[in-house]
């Protein structure tokens, strides 16, 4: 016959608080199994009334006689062993750079290379594991771009941006940006059998010129439809006028910037304190009011802009009059 060694009126106490308030069942049964061995309980009444094994039942009680409250409680596991060997996550994170649009197709790949069946989900968590996310695909022009001039408008910007600091002159950036009833949200959260549809049809393109400083203050100008160079001379011309302080514009190299009707007025624009920097070509990240134009399509017109042309318009223009006080971009 085998029992536990007699317990002493604190181990007794132990083991009572244990089988009414230990969230584990299991320590709760080996609690209540001991208890009862110091009762006379046999193993084998023990066993019938647990339903285990005899040997897991002398196991308890010779590791409670042996360690005491510690036997109670299941020791850290690791776990079930992982599908994949460790050359296998690497090869995953590697696939993916190959087909960064398709976990299917590498689940395919490490079944072909491993012999090892693995779903989808296991490949996104692997690929969440090592920092990647699932988010949207940026176009970009970099590959057109001459580097060395990128690299050397840069560092000009920068200085401007000091001199703009320091006061000694003001740095604005100028670009246009058109908006319409054809939705450009791709994103909202919705309910699992419903979709938010939003009316996209022919509507008349808001075209809003505008120029913008390092504090976000904005000076816009809103065309009911096409702009030409005219229309964009007539805003340089406007607000070259209402200058202060010498200041530098940042543009690209748009047809209408460079046509010999914008640029036959660029000595008078000089004279009132005007200075044009131009980009480099395929160099929109160096013109910050890109930010602008994405964070008004994005993130400031709301789901109501779109229901109609008046609506549109309405919301347009309170986002443009209050950009710098409650709508303000923030350059990093």
């Amino acid at each position: 016959m085998k029992f536990v060694q007699a317990l002493s009126k604190i181990e007794i106490v132990t083991l009572t608080e244990c089988i009414m308030n230990h969230t584990n069942y299991r320590s709760r049964s080996r609690a209540q199994a001991i208890l009862l061995s110091n009762r006379k309980y046999t193993i084998n009444q023990l066993s019938d009334i647990f339903a285990v094994q005899r040997d897991t039942l002398s196991n308890w009680l010779t590791q409670w006689d042996k360690n005491g409250v510690v036997a109670l409680f299941d020791s850290p596991r690791e776990g079930r062993p992982p599908k994949l060997p460790p050359e296998g996550i690497e090869f995953i994170k590697q696939e993916i750079e190959i087909e960064p649009r398709s976990p299917k197709r590498v689940v395919g790949r490490v079944k072909a290379h491993f012999g090892i069946d693995i779903s989808e989900d296991t490949v996104k968590r692997i690929l969440r594991g090592s920092g990647k996310i699932w988010k949207r695909v940026r176009t970009s022009l970099r590959s057109k771009r001459d580097a060395v001039k990128f690299q050397e408008a840069q560092h000009s910007i920068y200085s401007l941006q000091q001199e703009h600091e320091a006061g000694t002159i003001t740095l604005t950036y100028f670009d246009a940006s058109g908006f319409s009833l054809k939705p450009v949200i791709p994103y909202a959260w919705q309910n699992i059998n419903d979709n938010v549809e939003l009316n996209s049809g022919h509507s008349i393109r808001y075209n809003v010129l505008g120029f913008m400083d390092l504090e976000s203050n904005l000076t816009p100008y809103v065309f009911n439809g096409k702009t030409d160079t005219d229309s964009v001379v007539a805003c340089f011309d406007d607000y070259s006028s209402t200058l202060s302080n010498p200041t530098w514009v940042v543009l690209d190299n748009a047809s209408v910037h460079t046509s010999a009707k914008f640029k036959a007025n660029i000595d008078k624009w000089k004279s009132r304190g005007l200075n044009l920097f131009y980009l480099p070509p395929y160099s929109p990240e160096l013109n910050l009011i890109e930010i602008l134009w994405r964070f008004i399509k994005y993130k400031w017109l709301s789901f109501t802009a779109y229901l109609s042309q008046d609506d549109l318009y309405r919301e347009l223009m309170s986002v443009l009059e209050n950009v710098g006080s409650t709508y303000k971009v923030t350059f990093a």
